[in-house]
């Protein structure tokens, strides 16, 4: 792998560590939908993959509160790994050509919904049955994308945490469902010795980026910085999708 493009994955990640550590999420949405402008999905996600679990592990042991998430959230992700698993091969089989413009569009819906300010509610008693269909649906999602906010972001949101509750809640989640995928992209032999170093430069520029996003929270209008964050995934989306659907037709 050439020099410029290890620069271009440095970059990707600071910029994706740094979101991440200012709102607490977005290191795979960010970095996926960066990398595919220049790759393809399933390669981007095999450099995505280690960083994700890493800085996930990481978020899952912030604070007091795993046990009360892991009873709360065992069906959301159980149900997400079974997903992941059943549509394995989403990425490198006949239909992983559609992956740039499913990312893209998955880009746009996500951001739509943080700007509306998309608000539901879930009450206690409901938690394990639609928490079980939101998983799956995530699980299918994030085998074909490789980002596994939609619809299990909006879903963590509606049962009720406080806010470090919820952060926590993120990372525990999240690491579960990249554990999920990175079967898949093992099995699919995606992993190999030529994502060893653009991988450790992701790692180490993911957590760069994270300490610097935490550092300047405190200082920084986070509202406003979601908000630009969110427009910024809407143009890349479009962009994305419109890319991709050229290259389809094209060929």
């Amino acid at each position: 792998m050439f020099e410029p493009m290890l620069l271009l994955i440095a970059a990707v990640f600071l910029l994706a560590g740094f979101v991440k550590g200012v709102i607490g999420l977005g290191l795979p949405t960010v970095s996926m939908g960066l990398l595919a402008i220049t790759m393809q999905p399933s390669r981007a996600l095999a450099i995505v993959i280690a960083p994700a679990i890493i800085t996930n592990i990481w978020q899952t042991f912030g604070g007091p509160y795993l046990r009360d998430i892991v009873k709360r959230l065992w069906p959301l992700m159980l149900c997400t790994v079974v997903g992941s698993l059943l549509n394995a091969g989403a990425m490198s089989g006949p239909y992983a050509r559609y992956g740039t413009a499913a990312l893209g569009l998955l880009l746009v819906v996500y951001a739509v919904i943080g700007l509306r300010q998309f608000r539901l509610r879930v009450e206690r008693r409901n938690e394990k049955w639609v928490g079980a269909l939101v998983g799956f649906a995530t699980g299918i999602i994030s085998a074909s994308t490789g980002v596994q906010v939609i619809p299990s972001m909006p879903y963590i949101q509606a049962i009720g945490m406080e806010k470090d509750e919820l952060v926590q809640a993120l990372g525990v989640f999240f690491t579960v469902a990249t554990l999920a995928l990175s079967v898949n992209v093992s099995a699919a032999g995606m992993l190999t010795p030529a994502t060893a170093i653009p991988g450790s430069i992701a790692l180490a520029c993911s957590f760069a980026g994270m300490f610097l996003g935490q550092s300047v929270r405190s200082r920084m209008p986070t509202a406003a910085f979601r908000r630009w964050f969110l427009i910024a995934m809407i143009l890349l989306g479009i962009y994305l999708v419109g890319s991709a659907v050229y290259e389809l037709t094209a060929h």
